[in-house]
């Protein structure tokens, strides 16, 4: 076998060498702190924003926040940060550990086996962090 590297290893591997560079701290940069600079807006606030203050008949923050881990996990859940922000979402607007879990196993039969997977995972960290956090 060779160990030639793709057009695309060897895009990534420059990119990687010029941040470092450009900042050396970037090379130990972490996405998961990058994600603790935003807060997690309170129940209250989702409402006004997301949920029935936009119409008092229709979906509550909690739901849309479902939804959209649904639509994430569609996707594959692909953009990390977003869909744990999405789920760290929910479970503030009310959302129990099940009901996330459920909303996302459900989209296995749309989305596939791989998307629900890398979907749960993702979703367990957001859980685990928060009960580390209560401790």
């Amino acid at each position: 076998m060779s160990d030639a590297k793709t057009p695309f290893e060897l895009m990534m591997q420059q990119a990687q060498e010029m941040a470092k560079a450009f900042n050396p701290a970037l090379s130990s940069f972490d996405p998961k702190g990058f994600e603790k600079l935003w807060p997690t807006m309170s129940k209250d606030a989702m409402e006004m924003w997301f949920g029935k203050g936009m119409s008092q008949s229709g979906l509550d923050a909690k739901t849309r926040l479902l939804l959209t881990i649904a639509g994430m996990t569609m996707q594959g859940a692909q953009a990390e940060t977003p869909f744990r922000m999405a789920v760290r979402h929910a479970l503030e607007a009310g959302a129990t550990d099940e009901e996330v879990a459920e909303t996302i196993a459900q989209m296995s039969m749309f989305a596939g086996i791989p998307a629900m997977t890398r979907a749960m995972d993702l979703a367990r960290e957001v859980m685990t962090d928060r009960k580390d956090d209560e401790t």
